[in-house]
């Protein structure tokens, strides 16, 4: 009766277009208040802020600044120039260098919307006044740009982390090759896209020309280096990454690039602040929601109730990703996380599934998420960019839509596509 009271109270205030974080921070207490009573409520209160005093949720609002930084200056259009003279000659080249781009971006943002926007501002343009179908603008841009929450920094898999309790570094690492496997995966078939198409490899680029690029996007590429070569070579924690990578958006958006004025300084912080906010308060309240499911003893109730169905391991993964895919048409990354993973994890772990894959398969499922409606935000940053409606939108994802859900089968069922790299790294 809990659990049905929670969730329906949960599911009306979204059907009355109350915001997400709102909803699970109210049905969450006012479902205490009804079968607990006034102290559980307090209770409530109290472990929302605990929830939020964690040292590894500081490197949400600094990846966000970093993000903001580099996306508001010319490092990514100097990312895309880099992109464009190694594989813009293949057939498909240009959309082919707008999803190269989105891997180098992602790698330096740990944001998927930030990631569209950036890459997406650029190369639409580009692709469609040469000669390409509209779709295949819309489509790899709005595509690849959800990688921002795979490949590391990613910002979904530091939220993760503090729900599950594991090593955000592991996980970032875990995030690497299934990244850029699902990265190639979108190249290859953008390719034979385009031969079928009919067009053709042109003339390219010199090697002196490449390089004079790689010289001009080198600072923007170095904070990948920064960023990952800090972290797993021991010189600092992902937290402190994070506020490192600020530091360095900042220093070369204004002294090397001087491509942001003092002036507008402002205005980035306060747009990187907002986005924060928002993403803390939903964490804040969905932290709330999964502490009284944990309360009364909903996880193990759901653990108990798989042993009883005799559900294995293959079986337990096809329902986990089917439930996850419909969350991501109504819910964003956060709310899903913190609500899902204590209550799938626990039997995760009775399967013998590793955390850090785990982590990884929900991180792709919240990918798709972004890319089906009504709640994907990538669609809606796609259409502001194109000015599109997000129905020509979702039609023109689909193709690359599916690559991701192949890519999330296979690294499903091969947890080693995740766990070599951190297990050869870290133990």
């Amino acid at each position: 009766m809990i659990v049905i009271t929670l969730f329906g109270i949960f599911f009306l205030l979204l059907l009355l277009s109350v915001p997400v974080g709102v909803s699970l921070g109210f049905s969450a207490i006012i479902t205490a208040f009804i079968f607990e009573g006034s102290d559980a409520v307090i209770d409530l209160a109290s472990n929302l802020f605990s929830q939020l005093d964690k040292y590894a949720l500081m490197a949400i609002p600094m990846f966000i600044m970093a993000g903001n930084l580099l996306s508001k200056g010319s490092s990514a259009k100097r990312i895309i120039e880099f992109a464009k003279a190694f594989v813009g000659h293949l057939p498909g080249g240009l959309p082919i260098a707008a999803i190269f781009a989105s891997i180098i971006f992602a790698a330096v943002s740990g944001s998927s919307p930030a990631t569209v926007a950036a890459i997406g501002s650029i190369m639409f343009g580009a692709i469609t006044a040469a000669g390409y179908p509209k779709t295949y603008a819309i489509g790899t841009i709005t595509t690849a740009g959800s990688l921002g929450i795979l490949i590391p920094p990613s910002i979904v898999m530091i939220i993760y982390g503090v729900t599950a309790e594991q090593s955000i570094g592991k996980l970032f690492m875990a995030g690497v090759i299934p990244g850029l496997l699902i990265g190639f995966m979108l190249m290859a078939v953008t390719y034979i896209g385009a031969k079928r198409l009919g067009f053709k490899r042109t003339k390219p680029a010199t090697w002196k020309e490449r390089w004079i690029k790689f010289k001009e996007a080198f600072w923007a590429l170095m904070t990948i280096v920064i960023i990952i070569g800090g972290i797993y070579g021991g010189i600092f924690t992902p937290t402190e990454a994070a506020a490192v990578s600020a530091i360095w958006a900042l220093f070369i958006a204004i002294f090397i690039y001087k491509d942001i004025k003092l002036k507008d300084l402002g205005d980035v912080i306060f747009e990187s602040a907002k986005t924060s906010s928002m993403i803390l308060f939903i964490i804040a309240n969905a932290s709330m929601f999964a502490y009284f499911l944990t309360l009364e003893n909903i996880p193990d109730m759901l653990t108990q109730a798989v042993v009883n169905m005799h559900l294995d391991k293959v079986q337990f993964l096809i329902a986990v990703n089917i439930i996850l895919l419909i969350a991501g048409n109504f819910m964003e990354p956060s709310s899903i996380i913190m609500i899902m993973v204590p209550l799938l994890l626990p039997v995760a772990k009775m399967l013998g599934i590793d955390p850090i894959h785990f982590g990884v398969i929900i991180t792709i499922n919240m990918e798709l998420g972004m890319l089906t409606p009504p709640v994907g935000l990538n669609l809606f940053v796609a259409s502001g960019i194109t000015g599109l409606p997000i129905k020509e939108i979702v039609k023109s994802v689909l193709p690359w839509f599916f690559v991701l859900l192949l890519g999330l089968i296979l690294i499903t069922y091969v947890p080693q596509i995740s766990l070599w790299l951190p297990q050869k790294m870290m133990g």
